[in-house]
């Protein structure tokens, strides 16, 4: 029984952590274009959303137990659903058309179901 995270490795081996990178680039490249009055709103969110998954992947495994881990991923989870749900708010808004937001809603359902299997497997080391 593993017990300690860094046991699996660097993080940046991570497939799900390479998933979140390449959310961050298409979210970053999505909201480009958003108007400027948003800079500090919808645009900040979804930007600071997008770099929360990597990032809570990363912390989560250089942290000393599996629970804490877990922890983690369940962060990284919380931060996909609030980007499908911002997405979907400036899909509204008419600042993304749906085809344009068609690969990262595709990212993101991807993730979804990456961080919860790795949540899973975690939660059978523990």
């Amino acid at each position: 029984m593993q017990t300690n995270p860094s046991s699996y490795g660097d993080y940046k081996d991570l497939l799900v952590w390479q998933k979140g990178i390449r959310l961050v680039r298409c979210i970053y490249e999505l909201t480009r274009y958003f108007p400027a009055e948003e800079k500090f709103g919808l645009t900040s969110q979804l930007r600071r959303a997008a770099v929360s998954v990597p990032s809570n992947i990363a912390e989560g495994q250089a942290r000393n137990s599996v629970a804490e881990f877990i922890h983690f991923i369940s962060y990284a989870e919380g931060s996909v659903a609030e980007l499908d749900t911002q997405l979907i708010v400036a899909i509204e808004l008419g600042f993304l058309s749906q085809e344009n937001a068609q690969e990262t809603l595709g990212i993101i359902l991807e993730l979804r179901k990456m961080l919860s299997a790795l949540r899973l497997k975690l939660s059978t080391k523990r």
